[in-house]
């Protein structure tokens, strides 16, 4: 790529992402780390202080999944988010990506009929001295607990079936109409 091609391509991004934001709109793709992350909830939290009337936040994901802690900032700050906040599925919804979609507001979660959707319980580093090993499967098990108890606030599934059909010991590939079905995503477009 030409040094034209890249200034202009960095203009257009810039371009882009001004027009999203205008538009009340963000796009959460890759690995969702601290850095993928602390954008999207400034953006929220951004949007909350701009008060308008009637607005909806749209939220696009396309993202593996990554870390699970992250994830639970982000769902903390969606649930508190005066603005309702529309979650998009694009693509590939996976692990810890699956959980924010699922955390949009009921009514407006979207996924695309040619996305792959993931869900699988918590494994965490398990790896040590024994005692360490003792203390990582406690926080596991209360990881897992909690994806349960957030799945069932998402869905309204009881918790003992989000476990058995959401959170069992191997993965769960879904497709868009089992999405539905379940109550993680509201509307096949």
């Amino acid at each position: 790529m030409t040094k034209t091609n890249e200034v202009m391509a960095l203009g257009a991004k810039e371009t882009i992402d001004t027009t999203l934001l205008r538009n009340h709109a963000y796009f959460l793709s890759g690995e969702i780390d601290d850095s993928s992350i602390e954008p999207v909830i400034r953006w929220i939290m951004y949007e909350n202080f701009m008060i308008e009337e009637g607005k909806i936040l749209t939220l696009y994901i396309n993202s593996s999944g990554g870390g699970l802690y992250d994830a639970f900032a982000l769902i903390d700050v969606m649930r508190r988010s005066a603005y309702p906040i529309s979650t998009i599925g694009i693509g590939y919804v996976a692990s810890a990506a699956f959980l924010i979609f699922a955390a949009g507001t009921k009514s407006h979660r979207y996924i695309s009929e040619n996305t792959s959707i993931l869900s699988h319980q918590f494994s965490g580093d398990s790896s040590g001295k024994y005692h360490d090993m003792v203390s990582a499967m406690k926080e596991n098990d209360h990881v897992n607990d909690r994806m349960a108890v957030l799945l069932n606030e998402f869905t309204g599934l009881p918790v003992k079936t989000v476990k058995s059909k959401l959170l069992p010991p191997s993965d769960v590939w879904l497709t868009p109409g089992e999405a539905v079905k379940l109550g993680i995503a509201d509307h096949i477009f």
